[in-house]
């Protein structure tokens, strides 16, 4: 078991170094500089060779992977050329944004997805559940962009029921130190996280229903209610707990869905997260930006499925015995 998880966590990190390394070639290739001048200024050529030279620029490009790499050794990320200030304070400020708009989606996605695959599973064929599936299918079909302008519009915009974007009101709530600002963050957080955790429930509930189908045909469970167990502790106790073993895998694929679905997310919705903060890094070529997000962002993802392959593990011996 110990040396499967030195395996598993090798290679995680020999995949987080293959990301850097990609990102940082391919944002060093874009066209495009981060010191170009807007149309309305005007800035010398000297002054543009200063600042190249000021960041190291003006190397040659492995001369300037290597000395990132060395200085990602030592912790440093670099510094925002856009930002003025350390890309590891401006991840920091962007992280915890994108942790609560995750965990809400999260919670939406399996809550919501696990209730209706049951449901769908134990109605087999029924009108409920032809008319979820396809609903589901529709949902799980609409990209999570064009579903948040959807929300945005009907609630925000037509409704009123909810704030168009941001985290907290600005005048009311600039920070969150009571509890009425508390539950304006929530309020501003509720049309994000539905549109990330709605996408990712219509997929979930399409996986739970089939795993569902598949352990109510199983033998030990015609057993149980043979014996004359009431049906609901069958499906909870007998079958719900064998099915939710595959459950196990969509952990580890949430974290890709959320993080990338959470660029266009916080996006559509200006909540100041990572993806944001991606997003506009690489208008502005921001190099050091881009990659320090990437870097976290694979981190937690490559962390992710290493929960699920350990989670999995202990749920079936049989990953230990062939991992051994």
């Amino acid at each position: 078991m110990i040396a499967w998880v030195v395996r598993r966590v090798a290679a995680s990190i020999a995949i987080i170094w293959a990301v850097v390394t990609l990102t940082f070639f391919v944002i060093h290739a874009a066209r495009g500089s981060p010191f170009l001048p807007e149309q309305s200024q005007s800035v010398s050529p000297e002054t543009l060779d200063r600042l190249r030279r000021q960041f190291g620029l003006d190397r040659s490009l492995p001369e300037q992977y290597v000395l990132y790499l060395r200085n990602l050794a030592r912790g440093e990320l670099g510094e925002s050329f856009v930002l003025r200030r350390p890309v590891a304070d401006a991840l920091a400020d962007a992280m915890p944004h994108t942790f609560f708009l995750a965990l809400a989606a999260l919670l939406i996605d399996f809550t919501a997805g696990l209730a209706l695959g049951i449901y769908q599973a134990v109605r087999e064929r029924s009108v409920g559940d032809v008319v979820l599936g396809n609903v589901a299918l529709f949902v799980n079909s609409m990209p999570t962009f064009w579903l948040g302008l959807v929300l945005l519009l009907g609630f925000a915009q037509w409704l009123h029921w909810f704030p168009t974007g941001g985290p907290s009101d600005p005048v009311l709530c600039p920070r969150v130190d009571s509890l009425p600002c508390l539950l304006d963050f929530f309020w501003h957080l509720t049309l994000p996280a539905l549109t990330l955790g709605l996408v990712g429930a219509a997929g979930t509930a399409r996986f739970q229903r089939a795993a569902m189908l598949e352990v109510i045909r199983q033998e030990y469970v015609r057993t149980a209610r043979a014996k004359g167990l009431r049906e609901g502790r069958v499906l909870l106790v007998h079958a719900l707990r064998n099915a939710l073993l595959p459950f196990i895998t969509l952990v580890g694929l949430a974290f890709p869905f959320l993080l990338t679905g959470a660029v266009l997310v916080e996006t559509v919705y200006s909540w100041p997260g990572m993806g944001l903060l991606a997003v506009r890094a690489i208008l502005q070529r921001d190099y050091y930006v881009v990659t320090g997000a990437a870097l976290v962002t694979s981190a937690m993802v490559v962390l992710g499925s290493l929960m699920a392959d350990l989670l999995y593990a202990v749920a079936d011996p049989r990953i230990r015995v062939r991992g051994a």
